[in-house]
């Protein structure tokens, strides 16, 4: 297991400082549009269940008896265990959301209305609340109650039916893309939803469907079906409008290779000591490369094989051609340069350390430091139950 830059908890950006965030979600969306949030300053009061979020749950592997998924989506949050079937427990819950400006949840409309967890019911606790609803498919139409994974997103939205081989079955994303995407739709429409209340005084309904995130994140593929009648097919990642656009084999390692313009085919053929091939009238631009693809394809094919993957990727870094090796995880986690740029690391927090990813967004130079480690199930639910009774500022 790599070794990463040990990083204490601090302040971190202060953008949303004063914005108190009521996060009702479990899993990886909800969790991970809360955590968006944090790092930008705003206070995340995490309810759980007796028994936690879902994703505590989520392992092997763990870390200290905690699920390393849930640790990667829950930095920065205070962890209060409520039992909404209490009558009490609901009464606290309702105090808490008259204190707060967001809240987050990812149960059905259905489970909503019945739980007395909806828009409507929060509104008549705060009438300018900001309620950012992530679902499956949305608060309104046909499917809106169906409940919903990430692996059921990317199934619906076609993004499986064009991942993976030809000759093989549709394939998942490696990683929860869906839920990654959703809450990032959930984090940005909250912001701006703030903004305008910053000038308007009024809240808003935020309506997130895992299913719609996912399938945007398609728009550069659907959109030449739709306007031309084009679909794509499974092709093993070598389709792309982009001529040539895809992995390689080396010598040893596989790399992958974009020319993605005519003056970037130009110097890649000059960096391959063949600027003959590419000056080929036939090759003149990007429509009628796709044309020839196969001859191309089996000529850089041929070239690349004579030299290892790091003699070519040296070369191509010279000559400004976009190229790059195929990470595993391993090598992911050894990359120094994101350790140098404070991206992985590994978090302490008083004699908790707990690796985290970062939030990748730099803003006057400075990066956003958590305050603090995931939280323990329960952790902060004396503080806060104590807030609900006194409406005093934790």
């Amino acid at each position: 297991m790599e070794v990463l830059p040990v990083v204490d908890a601090g302040e971190g950006f202060t953008f949303l400082s004063g914005i108190r965030v009521l996060d009702l979600t479990t899993s990886i969306a909800g969790p991970y549009a809360s955590m968006l949030l944090s790092d930008f300053g705003a206070e995340i009061i995490k309810i759980e269940r007796p028994d936690g979020d879902d994703a505590r749950k989520w392992g092997p592997p763990f870390l200290e008896g905690e699920s390393l998924w849930f640790t990667a989506v829950n930095r920065n949050k205070k962890s209060v265990v409520l039992d909404l079937q209490d009558s009490k427990d609901r009464e606290v819950l309702r105090n808490l959301a008259r204190l707060a400006d967001v809240v987050i949840t990812n149960q059905p409309p259905a489970a909503q209305r019945k739980l007395g967890l909806d828009y409507e019911s929060f509104t008549q606790l705060r009438p300018d609340i900001i309620f950012t609803s992530i679902t499956g498919f949305g608060l309104t139409g046909q499917r809106s109650d169906l409940t919903c994974y990430d692996l059921i997103a990317e199934g619906y939205s076609g993004i499986m039916d064009i991942t993976g081989d030809p000759a093989g079955p549709p394939q998942k994303v490696g990683a929860p893309a869906a839920d990654m995407l959703a809450g990032q739709d959930a984090a940005m429409a909250t912001v701006t939803a703030l903004f305008d209340r910053m000038r308007t005084g009024k809240g808003h309904l935020i309506d997130v469907s895992l299913v719609e995130s996912m399938t945007r994140f398609l728009c550069c593929r659907v959109s030449p079906y739709l306007g031309a009648g084009e679909a794509p097919v499974r092709s093993g990642g070598t389709d792309s409008v982009i001529a040539i656009y895809q992995q390689f084999e080396t010598s040893d390692q596989p790399l992958t290779l974009g020319l993605g313009n005519d003056a970037i085919w130009r110097r890649f053929w000059q960096a391959m000591g063949d600027p003959g091939f590419g000056a080929r009238p036939e090759f003149h631009s990007n429509a009628a490369r796709r044309d020839c693809r196969t001859e191309i394809v089996q000529r850089i094919q041929a070239i690349l094989l004579t030299e290892s993957r790091d003699h070519w990727l040296a070369i191509f870094a010279s000559a400004r051609v976009p190229a790059g090796p195929i990470n595993s995880v391993e090598d992911l986690a050894a990359d120094t340069a994101l350790h140098d740029r404070g991206f992985l690391f590994t978090l302490r927090d008083g004699e908790r350390q707990v690796p985290q990813i970062g939030l990748g967004i730099r803003i006057d130079g400075k990066i956003a430091t958590p305050c603090s480690a995931p939280p323990r199930l329960g952790q902060h639910s004396k503080e806060y139950v104590a807030l609900a009774t006194t409406g005093l500022t934790a």
